[in-house]
């Protein structure tokens, strides 16, 4: 499945902010920020800032504060998977096609550069151009999204812990609507917010974000059993290499399918209630699950 048509148009919004928002390579000291924008501009798709963009767009036509909160939650996402591939932890040498930041920089500038990478998403935060109580519960929820109850960095470690192991379908669940789910889930609720989306609306798009970053991890497990590295940008085998815990390997691929399915379905009913507004986040969820890399 192809992008949706706006979704290029939204990339370069979110390039030019993200270009914007971080310092230059000639900014003292250099060779951290030379880190931070190497990872930042490998080439993601920034569905995060995307999702979060196309969120607030259901409810409001100023986009510039959501596209801040965009900003910082791509700044979050790559400062994890900075630290994803280090040694300590999946120990991987390409990331979106690319040689990972530790192998160019070095571990212990790769460690910085997420440091700094989070640093910078909630100086962001702070100062997008969203009013003063909005912008304070999107910082909330960003926070909670990336943190450790059930949160992204709870789910990591859930996943460190169960490497090896034989894990229950729970715990499998757990892992991936905390280490994957909410921050796309976090994404869609501060677009909401930095939108003025009533609380009926913003809980209504919390239940599709849940449930759609949980697709989105069930085929990440699919795709690192059947695409190649060179489709993914990453190592591909790396689940099984490792013994991770995935829906790939518990229930197998057909059954994995078949989930991912379900839970678009339930994500997509979410929606219904919007009609025609939530056209493009149902565009976006639907490459979500249909995508190949």
């Amino acid at each position: 499945m192809t992008t949706p048509d706006f979704f290029q148009a939204d990339h370069s919004a979110i390039e030019a902010a993200l270009e914007r928002a971080l310092p230059s390579e000639t900014t003292p000291p250099e060779t951290i920020h030379r880190a931070m924008r190497y990872s930042v501009f490998a080439g993601g798709k920034r569905v995060r800032p995307i999702l979060c963009l196309e969120a607030a767009r259901m409810f409001n036509d100023n986009l510039e504060g959501a596209i801040r909160a965009g900003c910082a939650l791509e700044f979050i996402h790559t400062y994890s998977l900075i630290h994803d591939d280090l040694p300590a932890l999946d120990n991987d040498d390409l990331r979106r096609g690319k040689a990972t930041n530790h192998k160019v920089f070095g571990e212990a500038m790769a460690i910085l550069a997420g440091d700094g990478l989070l640093t910078l998403a909630f100086e962001t935060l702070a100062n997008a151009p969203i009013e003063p109580a909005q912008r304070v519960r999107v910082i909330s929820e960003v926070g909670a999204a990336a943190g450790t109850i059930r949160g992204m960095v709870g789910g990591q470690v859930a996943d460190v812990e169960a490497g090896g192991k034989a894990v229950d379908a729970a715990t499998l669940e757990y892992i991936h609507r905390s280490k994957t789910a909410a921050l796309i889930r976090g994404s869609i609720v501060a677009g909401a917010i930095a939108g003025g989306a009533a609380d009926a609306d913003v809980e209504r798009l919390r239940r599709f974000g849940d449930l759609i970053g949980w697709a989105f991890q069930v085929v990440d497990d699919i795709l690192d059993v059947e695409e190649s590295s060179a489709a993914l940008g990453k190592t591909a085998g790396k689940d099984q290499e490792q013994q991770k815990a995935t829906y790939a390997a518990y229930y197998g691929l057909q059954k994995s399918r078949s989930i991912a399915a379900d839970l678009e379905t339930r994500a997509l009913k979410e929606l219904e209630p919007f009609g025609g507004r939530a056209n493009r986040l149902k565009q976006l969820a639907q490459f979500l699950v249909a995508r190949r890399s």
